[in-house]
């Protein structure tokens, strides 16, 4: 049986590193790549992998929301999150979104291609050091389940539209993006600077970055 891999990350020298790793396996064939979330969503529709390891900081639609999409439109592709954070934000935020895995970027070759087998088996991976980030965040808190932030206070919408805004995009050409109107655009805008008590774009962008929704590079 052959695994069936989608590689999604806005840097080409990491998704070529990942496809020489994985397809050294006899048992593991990239079928396909993206720089960004929208386009790898359009092509794990077409493609329907196994598999789709997923950056988190891509541009036009980050890895986490491109998470959540995936998994409402139909969850037999499991997504592992490969990513530079490994704050308990990002970790939460990625595995309420659905992803059965969390890797890091420093981890070697053969985690990576031992987390895609133990996915795809139906079993949750999780390197070490995001285990002990979960675990120490699970005992210095009192609330049963672990609080994914701010970002909980908007819907999938807002946050879509959050991404767009930090990033520079218009209301116009947002709104050709998501097929709405300019002015409903700025409708959800002004809602969710209202509901995280931001007043200013700036801000906004500071918020962003530091929730992991865009990253400067972008």
């Amino acid at each position: 049986m052959i695994i069936k891999v989608f590689l999604a990350d806005d840097h080409a020298l990491i998704r070529e590193g990942l496809r020489s790793v994985l397809e050294a396996e006899s048992d593991i064939k990239v079928v396909g790549t993206a720089e960004n979330g929208r386009d790898t969503l359009r092509q794990v529709r077409q493609l329907e992998p196994d598999i789709v390891i997923m950056d988190i900081s891509m541009p036009g639609l980050n890895g986490i929301e491109a998470t959540a999409q995936l998994q409402e439109a139909g969850p037999s592709t499991r997504v592992i999150i490969l990513s530079m954070h490994h704050t308990s934000e990002h970790i939460f935020q990625a595995l309420k979104a659905g992803a059965y895995g969390y890797l890091l970027k420093e981890s070697s070759g053969q985690e990576i291609v031992n987390a895609v087998r133990k996915v795809y088996s139906g079993h949750r991976y999780l390197s070490q050091r995001i285990e002990e980030t979960v675990i120490d965040a699970y005992t210095q808190r009192n609330q049963p389940v672990p609080s994914a932030g701010p970002l909980e206070k908007l819907g999938p919408r807002e946050r879509e539209i959050l991404q767009l805004v930090v990033e520079g995009k218009s209301s116009s050409r947002i709104a050709e993006t998501l097929f709405i109107s300019p002015k409903t655009v700025e409708t959800y805008r002004s809602r969710l600077m209202k509901k995280l008590g931001i007043k200013d774009i700036p801000s906004l962008v500071k918020f962003a970055i530091q929730h992991g929704v865009t990253s400067l590079d972008n």
